[in-house]
């Protein structure tokens, strides 16, 4: 159902952000990541998903009377429309940022993730790569929960790595081959007197959730899904990150901490998709400098911490100075 809700708190730089968007968390928190940027309570705009008769017992996505926005703030195709609709109604002013490559013209701004960009897209000024995907994750977020993440997780003091694991996406399998290379990894990290800490995600399947249960031991913490998601204390404790190679936000995500983040294969599934993810992983290892692929040793080493959510807020920023 479409409706808006407030987040955050602080002193904005821009007066009225709306974040236009589906409620998919993925496409969620990269539209939030942006727009608090701006300003840390930006409007939620939720595009709904409802079909036929009770879609039109819902109330409209805006009124043309509501405070006008600067910026508008989406990703995700069914974004789209109602953006450029909203933009339209108020004379075009509205600035429009799209967080993908939109299947419909009109935006002032598109960030496309380097893994998706084409050639084409050099000629277009408005058009700008970037890194992975946008998100909510700061050090300052992560810092405050730090002291009691450790004596939660690591009382003893020892050395904390955090496994994030998804599921099966089109370019991995998370078959019994992909379960065994994970339970090898965490057990080889327990070896080598590190605590683990594992989390699964929404499209980890309960198969996979059953296997890493077995891990449990007195160094090895998985979360079973009950109570409170631990992922952000985990992230806070975490001296390291072993980050399984389905996901694209979460490597993203702890880059930001300036911690060593290492990947883990999976069973590929041959095609296209594959093709993106791998892309991805190597642009990151390889190009950039950023993660390394895990080959059962999880050592430090020095990079400058990804925030590519920063960076493109400033982009917007100078688009809206150049604008008015």
């Amino acid at each position: 159902m479409e409706h808006e809700a407030r987040t955050g708190e602080g002193t904005p730089d821009v007066d009225c952000i709306w974040a236009v968007t589906e409620s998919k968390a993925g496409t969620l928190t990269q539209c939030l990541g942006v727009a608090k940027e701006l300003n840390p309570v930006p409007l939620v705009k939720t595009i709904s998903r409802t079909r036929g008769i009770r879609k039109w017992f819902e109330p409209p996505l805006f009124r043309r009377k509501e405070q006008e926005p600067a910026v508008l703030v989406s990703c995700g195709f069914r974004s789209e429309p109602p953006v450029l609709d909203i933009k339209a109604a108020y004379g075009g002013r509205p600035l429009a940022v799209h967080l993908q490559k939109p299947r419909i013209e009109g935006y002032d701004l598109v960030f496309v993730s380097r893994h998706d960009w084409v050639p084409e897209m050099d000629a277009r000024p408005n058009y700008h790569p970037m890194v992975g995907v946008p998100h909510q994750i700061t050090p300052a977020r992560l810092n405050v929960l730090r002291d009691d993440a450790r004596t939660r997780f690591a009382g003893d003091g020892r050395r904390v790595v955090a496994v994030f694991v998804g599921g099966s996406n089109g370019a991995y399998l998370y078959d019994d081959k992909t379960h065994e290379r994970i339970s090898e990894a965490v057990k080889h990290l327990e070896s080598e007197s590190w605590r683990v800490l594992v989390s699964v995600s929404r499209r980890s399947d309960e198969e996979t959730l059953r296997a890493l249960l077995t891990l449990r031991s007195p160094n090895i913490d998985v979360w079973n899904r009950s109570g409170e998601n631990p992922y952000l204390h985990y992230m806070a404790a975490a001296d390291g990150f072993l980050i399984a190679k389905d996901s694209i936000t979460m490597p993203c995500e702890a880059l930001a901490t300036g911690k060593p983040v290492y990947s883990l294969d999976l069973t590929q599934l041959p095609g296209p998709r594959l093709e993106k993810f791998e892309f991805y992983h190597r642009d990151l290892a390889e190009n950039l400098g950023l993660t390394k692929p895990f080959g059962g040793k999880m050592e430090p080493y020095d990079y400058q911490p990804l925030n590519e959510t920063r960076r493109i807020g400033s982009v917007i920023r100078s688009a809206l100075k150049t604008s008015s």
